[in-house]
């Protein structure tokens, strides 16, 4: 990549990030609406890594639960989308997680059974620290939620 395309690659990061502080702030439609503008920019040409990163927070974002499963689909079609196949695989087992979350609140376990499995069949891509032990431990609290089949 050249300094030029790496410019505006690091101000679409950077927009993201700042969306994501107002989410994490509790302004979602602030939030959707800021992510919606990159989404409009990038969602045809635009870095996979940033479509999936945009998806994923956009997901979390949502008020409704289809809309929120319809990002976190796109989130998971951008990484599976993505080049850099190394650095995407630390974020299957969350996107398969968020997918199983998505599926229990709309009332479809075997789906969410499904993801839940592909989320731990991932999670040996996750290091050994805070991240990887959140997301372990979020796979596990589901799976006791969901119970067996």
């Amino acid at each position: 990549m050249t300094e030029q395309q790496q410019a505006p690659q690091d101000a679409v990061t950077t927009r993201i990030g700042q969306a994501v502080m107002l989410l994490h702030g509790g302004d979602r439609e602030e939030a959707r609406n800021r992510l919606a503008l990159i989404w409009s920019e990038i969602a045809d040409a635009g870095d996979a890594l940033d479509r999936c990163t945009l998806a994923h927070y956009m997901a979390d974002a949502q008020d409704d639960p289809d809309d929120e499963l319809a990002w976190d689909l796109r989130a998971l079609a951008a990484a599976d989308g993505a080049d850099e196949a190394v650095a995407v695989r630390v974020f299957y087992p969350a996107l398969h997680l968020n997918l199983a979350a998505d599926y229990v609140r709309l009332s479809r376990p075997a789906a969410a059974r499904d993801h839940l499995a592909r989320a731990r069949a991932a999670s040996g891509a996750l290091a050994d620290d805070g991240y990887g032990h959140g997301v372990r431990a979020a796979i596990d609290r589901l799976s006791h939620t969901l119970g067996p089949a």
